[in-house]
């Protein structure tokens, strides 16, 4: 069975008739994206596909009318590691080169401290094999029914309120409806195809194809039985085993399926006299998350998966009723994820113009409340699809194509995977612990072996900024600018600290959030070390690059922003831990009074990238490592003379000020390095965190026009074969959430939380209102806001049973509306 080049029939406009409005089973709220043509080929599998999926599978759809492509993806599907090179070994030195290695650090650690610019040129400490290989497509599905000619009245939509990716289009005098969906109850995906006039459907045949997976070796093709297809193959040779089962159903008083081989380690299905027909599919690898530890010598190596994938398609295709129960089981369990928390931003639903079209239309600071709506909740969508697997969201949260992807679609840890659930918390999506099983399976125990043998540290663990279970630096040779990353532990603990600060869960942080918290900061309390270039008795990280910066050198802003708030989050949280390990919190304290806090203004007025001043005003870098404590963190934007204490004593509006010019001098992420997605919503975040809804607004309608595709898909690249990268759909949310409300974090218990409502509202959103957004400490607020002079018009505070006791200051337009003490099961209206 070959692939039919998918977008042939578009290039022919008399094939097509398009409808002129979205369907009548696109959702009421406008909650959906609409197509009037079916996707293009391969090269636009970025830009026209759509999405869907579980977590567990993903798949892209294309949207075709005769012949559905639906290409698939297994989350653990991945080429390289020990399954392709049995002397992978995360990247780690070995343990006999432990004590020369510990001297070569003290040496690079002595060149930065004594070099006249505070800098060296080189500082390569790679361990072992770099092959890390990549996550890799799993394959296509292909679909084909028995028709020719023309179609008309064609249409293709995601529904964003039901997660199902729909298609309708008439063609030989009968009308056909297509509807795909994966389903996290059942970790199974399912496509229906029936006919809405009730006829019967033409021959229908099923068949599995890698021909469009570059790379990817052929796998075999067989019947299971009489209705499903087995596929069998690797991610590479050799490599991870994956299988998949694909059985059919089908209804009609007539219905036949029958599977058969066709020529050697291929078969297909064929269906005859069906009024209706689902296939449904499940899959796996021999992968085991659980095995990526010293005891199963960091194979990460399980079971064939065949015994479990029939124990989940069984269940999911127990007869050919199911589809109905099952399509429903989905679309409940998505909506209890999915729609407790609303945003409406006064938008106007447009079921006249397609998105492509809106998207084409979009101009910077021009912009279109709905399309920005839409484009908010597709990132809740996409978080959902990729986030409640086994693994946690990548760089392209789940879907992905051929036998090498871009960056590998790793784990990415100075920016992208934190910015993937950046607003999972504040909108109450439940679905980081993922993430954190992953910290804790993957990361910590070939990176305990790593803080020993790299950097002769006995406690704790880390990580550098690369990819599955590949926990020391990345690369030969002079590669430090984006190798040297120890502090992406840190990093990524505050995403730990911060589920528990906005859910209360004290038995989950107990169990798991605590004890990698504790784990971190063990590891950077015996990596400070003493400054010994400024003299000025703080401790300070060395050596150290701020991501991605070239310069190798000593007391970078971020990673001492980042380790300061970490030891915050350790004091904060050790009463309700558990532990009684009071020395190593007198030992966090005391570290963290003497650390040097990463704040220093330059001499242009900058806040300084590193503790050297040698930051240059043209310097337009994707990153904002040094300002971290703005946005996402604290740090900066809540910066507190009284607990970050230097020796210039800065007040915060100088602090604010600096950071200020700073974000002015990075640009508008278009500089010579890149022009990524991710890099303005970093930026639009930031603007909205200093409240300005001008540069805020300019910043966030000048990404969703120049990167983002018409399927709304994130591109870190323009033009055809432009690259995806998920990292800005997932940005995007949380920077226009942070135009409307702020909930930054604080340095101590004793301080007063501060919710800042509408502090960079834009005039394009003169009304609208957020409803059930989580807060730290238990609780949940909802308001909506008017066309002035009306502004605020309502501000509700609701507290759950379990939540803690806090101080709470809510500020509107720089002025306190209120100030409280939450309870357990409060609930007030303060406006």
């Amino acid at each position: 069975m070959h692939l039919r080049r998918a977008g042939v029939a578009v290039g022919l406009g008399s094939a097509i008739s398009a409808a002129v409005a979205a369907p009548p089973a696109f959702p009421a709220s406008g909650n959906g994206i609409w197509y009037t043509q079916p996707g293009r080929d391969f090269d636009f599998w970025a830009d026209d596909w759509l999405p869907v999926g579980n977590g567990y599978l993903a798949a892209m759809v294309n949207g075709q009318a005769a012949q559905e492509v639906t290409q698939l993806n297994i989350e653990s599907l991945w080429s390289g590691g020990p399954f392709q090179d049995p002397t992978y070994n995360g990247g780690n030195k070995a343990a006999s080169d432990q004590a020369t290695v510990a001297q070569e650090m003290q040496v690079i650690r002595q060149a930065i401290f004594q070099s006249p610019n505070g800098t060296i040129d080189s500082a390569s400490t790679s361990g072992g094999p770099l092959s890390i290989g990549s996550y890799v497509g799993a394959g296509y599905l292909l679909a084909t029914l028995d028709l020719s000619g023309g179609f008309s009245d064609f249409v293709r939509w995601l529904d964003l309120d039901a997660a199902v990716q729909r298609t309708s289009w008439t063609q030989g005098n009968a009308s056909f409806f297509r509807e795909t969906f994966c389903s996290h109850p059942t970790q199974a995906c399912v496509q229906r195809i029936n006919t809405t006039d009730a006829s019967t459907l033409p021959a229908l045949t099923y068949a599995y194809s890698v021909d469009a997976e570059s790379g990817i070796p052929i796998p075999t093709v067989s019947c299971f039985d009489n209705s499903t297809l087995q596929i069998t193959g690797t991610a590479s040779s050799p490599g991870m085993a994956f299988e998949i089962l694909a059985r059919v159903s089908a209804s009609g008083t007539n219905a036949s399926i029958v599977c058969a081989p066709t020529g050697t380690n291929n078969a297909t299905i064929s269906v005859s006299g069906a009024s209706d027909a689902f296939i449904t599919w499940v899959g796996g690898t021999d992968y085991d998350a659980d095995a990526g530890d010293a005891v199963h010598s960091f194979s990460f190596k399980g079971a064939d998966p065949h015994d479990a994938l029939v124990a989940l398609i069984e269940p999911a295709t127990a007869s050919a009723t199911t589809y109905d129960g099952a399509l429903a089981a989905h679309i409940a369990d998505y909506a209890g994820l999915i729609t407790k928390f609303e945003l409406d931003l006064g938008q106007t639903p447009d079921f006249a113009t397609p998105t492509d079209q809106l998207h084409d239309a979009y101009q910077t600071d021009v912009g279109n409340p709905y399309l920005e709506w839409l484009l908010f909740n597709f990132g809740r969508y996409l978080l959902a699809g990729s986030a409640r697997g086994t693994l946690p969201a990548n760089l392209q949260g789940k879907w992905a194509k051929d036998d090498s992807n871009p960056w590998s679609a790793d784990y990415h840890s100075n920016i992208n995977i934190q910015m993937n659930y950046w607003f999972a918390e504040l909108t109450g999506m439940d679905v980081v612990t993922p993430l954190f099983d992953y910290f804790e399976k993957t990361w910590a125990p070939r990176g305990a072996l790593t803080a020993q043998y790299l950097y002769n540290i006995s406690e704790g663990w880390v990580t550098h900024n690369e990819i599955f279970g590949h926990t020391g630096m990345k690369g030969g040779g002079n590669t430090a600018s984006w190798a040297d990353y120890p502090e992406s532990n840190a990093w990524m603990m505050l995403h730990v600290w911060d589920h528990f600060d906005f859910t209360q869960d004290s038995d989950w942080f107990k169990a798991q959030g605590w004890p990698l918290l504790k784990s971190v900061a063990q590891f950077h309390l015996q990596k400070l070390v003493p400054d010994e270039r400024f003299n000025d008795s703080t401790l300070v990280v060395n050596p150290c690059n701020s991501p991605e910066q070239v310069p190798i050198t000593l007391g970078c802003a971020h990673a001492q922003q980042l380790i300061w708030q970490l030891f915050n989050a350790i004091d904060k949280g050790f009463a309700i831990s558990g532990d009684t390990d009071t020395a190593f919190l007198d030992e966090v304290r005391a570290k963290r009074e003497q650390m040097d806090k990463g704040i220093h203004i330059g001499s242009w007025g900058q806040l300084q990238e590193w503790k050297v001043d040698m930051d240059s005003p043209t310097d337009t870098h994707r990153h904002l490592s040094h300002l971290v404590g703005l946005y996402p963190g604290y740090a900066v934007s809540g910066y507190n003379a009284t607990v970050q204490a230097t020796a210039e004593n800065y007040t915060h509006d100088e602090v604010i000020a600096a950071a200020t010019t700073s974000l002015i001098h990075r640009g508008n992420g278009t500089g010579p390095d890149a022009d990524s997605g991710w890099e303005k919503v970093w930026r639009a975040a930031c603007w909205a965190q200093l409240q300005n809804a001008t540069e805020f607004y300019h910043e966030l309608t000048y990404a969703l026009e120049r990167n983002f595709a018409p399927n709304l898909f994130s591109l870190y690249s323009q033009g055809e074969g432009a690259i995806f990268q998920i990292d800005a759909n997932f940005g995007f949310p949380a920077a226009l959430l942070n135009g409307l409300i702020q909930v930054p974090d604080v340095a101590t218990t004793g301080d007063i939380y501060t919710v800042f409502i509408l502090p960079a509202l834009p005039s394009n959103w003169p009304s609208g209102s957020i409803k059930n957004a989580r807060l730290r400490g238990g609780i949940s607020i909802e308001f909506s806001w008017a066309p002035a002079p009306q502004g605020l018009t309502s501000l509700k505070v609701s507290a759950e049973s379990f939540a803690a006791r806090r101080r709470v200051r809510f500020v509107h337009k720089g002025q306190t509306i209120k100030e409280i003490t939450t309870s357990p099961g409060m609930s007030v209206n303060l406006v």
